[in-house]
């Protein structure tokens, strides 16, 4: 096992420095000159060398690029280039409220994906099936914006049950599970269907195994055959689709934010851009790429737990 961890973590560290240089890029080879729209269209050609000079931009690349490592090194992100405070500053106070609409949404879409995928499997060639086949294939089709609209309209304007913006709260309050409810559905839509469709091709793989049939000719109670035996050795496929799915959620929240004015990551990515504020744009890529990369680690792991001949291997 402390092979197959070490094996993962070297893997692991690989990825991140494959990160770093992917978020260091895409900003530095976007067009656009961050001193000039920091200074402004009317700002001379002087300030503008003076500005690019005092934030290294007039560096080459490859020096800019070990400089950037080096403070990712020791925590520095750097400064945001609108806000003149540090975007690890900027980070902490959108990305919690991040991580609890992901929490919620994967909550949701976990118990939805794996009731719909369980039935689907145990009512397989029946009207149930099809019901919940046709659910997945709607959820995996309708897009985010459009449905967060409709449940903004029905669900907020129309009945009042929920707000139709804004954060109200921690999760754990009343105000903050009703704030979070209709930004969380629009976004597990798609994951449920994605998970109910795992959850279903997997336990059917099972049924068709031996030892299933074995269970059933010695008499076992079916609740007893689907829990003990179909659903765990099914889980594997199950909690990677889960883990990709939460990783998702975390970095593909920006239309649902926006929609529902949501005060997250999404929006501070949106607003980086269009100012070309570099060091947030690339603290927030690396967060979210960071945090991908370790719930992929954490997975892996956990397939080690849940079967042990993939860490014999």
């Amino acid at each position: 096992m402390t092979t197959y961890i070490l094996r993962r973590l070297l893997a692991t560290i690989w990825v991140l420095l494959g990160v770093t240089l992917g978020a260091f890029l895409i900003m530095q080879l976007t067009p656009g000159d961050p001193a000039r729209v920091i200074l402004g269209q009317d700002a001379t050609p002087e300030a503008i060398r003076t500005l690019r000079s005092q934030l290294g931009l007039d560096r080459p690349l490859p020096v800019q690029y070990i400089t950037f490592l080096g403070n990712i090194a020791t925590g520095d992100l750097g400064m945001s280039y609108q806000s003149k405070r540090p975007v690890l500053s900027e980070l902490r106070s959108s990305f919690p409220n991040t991580i609890e609409l992901a929490l919620a949404s994967i909550f949701i879409a976990t118990v939805i994906g794996m009731g719909l995928g369980v039935l689907s499997a145990l009512k397989r060639g029946t009207i149930s099936d099809t019901a919940a086949t046709s659910l997945t294939l709607i959820g995996i089709s309708i897009p985010n914006f459009w449905l967060g609209v409709m449940l903004m309209l029905g669900f907020s304007y129309h009945l009042g049950w929920f707000p139709a913006s804004g954060r109200g709260g921690p999760l754990y309050s009343l105000a903050g599970l009703r704030s979070v409810t209709l930004p969380a559905l629009t976004l597990a839509t798609g994951s449920a269907a994605v998970i109910a469709r795992i959850t279903r091709t997997s336990l059917l793989e099972v049924f068709d195994l031996d030892y299933i049939r074995t269970a059933r000719a010695k008499g076992l109670q079916e609740p007893n055959i689907i829990r003990r035996h179909a659903l765990a050795n099914a889980l594997i496929p199950v909690v990677t689709i889960i883990g990709l799915q939460f990783g998702f959620l975390l970095g593909g929240a920006v239309v649902t934010e926006r929609i529902f004015a949501w005060p997250g990551l999404g929006r501070v990515i949106v607003n980086a851009i269009s100012n070309r504020d570099l060091p947030l744009v690339q603290g927030a890529l690396l967060l979210v790429a960071g945090v991908f990369v370790l719930l992929n680690l954490l997975t892996d792991l956990l397939y080690g737990f849940l079967d042990p001949r993939i860490r014999y291997d």
